[in-house]
């Protein structure tokens, strides 16, 4: 008869000499049962993962201490991403819906070998966060669903806090979980069973990819799967963006964003992005709602850090050098039928694209408001093509749908005939006056004979600091004022996302991209229109003398 030794709480957790090993004649490690497989009946690993889930222990937070739930969002999740011939399943959802601790959860279920009927021995599992802070939460989690299991299965664990942050077990074949940081080396070389990358949209681009794929390509050598579990990234550009806009076959992809351009506090799309508040999972509603509001009072990072994080919306938090943030652009919006008239002066703001590059063209009607812009491309290459290069998947086919976005030209746009045709969607309408870049004066010389606007006075501005600085301070003094109307445009909301100002040691700012494949075309041009039009109605108006007879 075999004697087993006592594993006490100090050995378990790396305190004591035994560290959590079962001993018995011969020095081997003996087979001892998990008693949490024996209640799982599941055949297939997503039903598996959701049984062993709901044996688990809550380690925190309101209820901690116990039974853990399962909420209708992670139920699902669960099931579609550990479907059969899924190899990748993406998650989205806002912060505080239980993303690292769901994800702790599978990382256990599958080191003790309960997703399959038949697991595969020594099976290794990855968890992959933006730091080994990150890294140490998910750490964390692991160890407190371990702490609350009886103690018969505690002992089959070891606990290793080091320099490494991994947990290993003995039973059911054994596997090995590790914990590492996304900015740390990569795993060539491995061959994980499941990998899970946790806050995704938050890792350093290069080393974030590199690891990635590393971990990617070792997942084949195993028919591993990976979880890619985060809130929504800042741009259409992240890595974490291209997984849920261009899914490769495979995949299972769940994202819980709302429509963009809601209101920060609007009840129904907070829920929309925070499915577990309801159930019991996070924030209350009313606590979301309330952090809303005074988010709204407080602008500017505040509040384009909460839509970021807590609506799951794409949109930068980095606010310090931006022309305007996302709820000071939304602010000018309207609906089609509040739309002010065209009434009055209008100026027509231009931005000259080059080679392969967008022209863009801006009305604005300074007595009303009223503004419009229109964009365009040349027709190599294609629109389709633009946006996969871009980085913006199918928005420039979107913008040609709702006729914000025109096609012209093989390889550039022609100055003269496109000023033409930008004058014709005025129908009739002479413009006062067109504001351009100096910097361009021969060709638009040429655009403007061409297209026989050679008597429109055109003014000539600069993109330095001198022009650029006064024209960026008028155009948000018009926006902050509500002497901006415009109809949702999403040639402009991309355009105004990837505007940024850089700022010279005297104060001064010019317009610049935010990265190197932004388009902001459309909100030079609207800088330009605005300006000019901020300049007219500031400018006196000449009396008329009376004449005595």
């Amino acid at each position: 008869m075999r004697n087993i030794q006592k594993t006490t709480q100090n050995d378990l957790f790396g305190l004591g000499p035994n560290a959590a090993t079962l001993r018995g004649a011969g020095d081997r490690p003996l087979s001892v049962p998990f008693s949490l497989l024996e209640k799982i009946r599941g055949k297939s690993p997503g039903v598996r993962g959701t049984q062993f889930l709901g044996l688990l222990t809550v380690t925190e937070g309101k209820r901690a201490g116990k039974p853990q739930k399962l909420a209708n969002f992670q139920r699902l999740f669960v099931k579609g991403a550990l479907a059969k011939n899924v190899t990748v399943g993406v998650l989205s959802i806002g912060r505080g819906n239980g993303k690292t601790a769901l994800s702790a959860g599978l990382a256990l279920a599958e080191l003790v070998g309960a997703l399959e009927d038949s697991p595969q021995p020594n099976r290794e599992i990855i968890f992959a966060a933006r730091n080994r802070d990150q890294a140490r939460i998910a750490f964390n989690f692991v160890l407190g669903y371990i702490k609350a299991l009886p103690e018969t299965d505690q002992a089959q664990f070891t606990i290793r806090r080091g320099s490494k942050l991994e947990v290993e077990f003995e039973g059911n074949g054994g596997g090995l979980a590790r914990c590492i940081a996304a900015d740390g080396k990569s795993v060539l070389g491995g061959a994980p069973t499941l990998a899970i990358m946790d806050e995704r949209a938050a890792w350093e681009r290069e080393k974030g990819d590199n690891l990635e794929n590393a971990i990617l390509s070792g997942l084949g050598k195993r028919d591993g799967r990976a979880l890619i579990i985060s809130t929504s990234a800042p741009d259409d550009t992240n890595t974490f963006s291209r997984w849920l806009d261009e899914p490769p076959p495979g995949s299972f992809v769940q994202e819980h964003r709302p429509a963009f351009g809601l209101p920060a506090d609007d009840l129904p799309s907070l829920l929309a992005a925070n499915p577990g508040a309801p159930e019991g999972i996070g924030s209350t509603p009313d606590w979301l709602v309330s952090q809303a509001r005074s988010a709204i009072a407080r602008g500017g990072s505040a509040l384009s850090s909460f839509r970021n994080l807590n609506r799951n919306e794409r949109v930068s938090i980095e606010n310090r050098s931006v022309l305007v943030t996302v709820d000071e652009w939304l602010s000018a919006e309207v609906a089609p039928d509040e739309l002010p008239e065209r009434d009055g002066p209008c100026i027509l703001g231009v931005d000259l694209g080059g080679s392969r590059s967008m022209s863009a063209a801006s009305f604005y009607w300074p007595d009303t408001g009223r503004l419009e812009a229109l964009g365009t491309f040349p027709a190599s290459p294609s629109l389709a093509d633009r946006g996969a290069s871009d980085g913006v998947s199918g928005r420039y086919g979107e913008m040609h749908e709702r006729g914000e976005l025109s096609v012209m030209g093989e390889n550039t746009v022609p100055p003269g005939p496109w000023l033409e045709e930008i004058v014709r969607q005025l129908d009739g309408i002479q413009p006062a006056c067109i504001v351009g870049d100096r910097f361009r004066h021969a060709e638009f010389s040429e655009a403007l004979s061409k297209a026989g606007l050679g008597r429109v006075p055109f003014i000539w501005r600069g993109f330095g600091w001198k022009d650029g600085s006064e024209d960026i301070e008028r155009f948000r003094r018009a926006l902050f004022d509500g002497e901006i109307k415009v109809v949702p445009s999403l040639l402009l909301r991309f355009a105004f996302s990837d505007a940024v100002t850089f700022i010279d040691v005297a104060g001064n700012a010019k317009l610049g991209k935010g990265r190197s494949l932004g388009r902001i075309d459309a909100a030079a041009a609207t800088v330009l229109a605005v300006a000019q039009g901020a300049r007219m109605k500031a400018a006196p108006q000449k009396k008329v003398r009376a004449l005595w007879q």
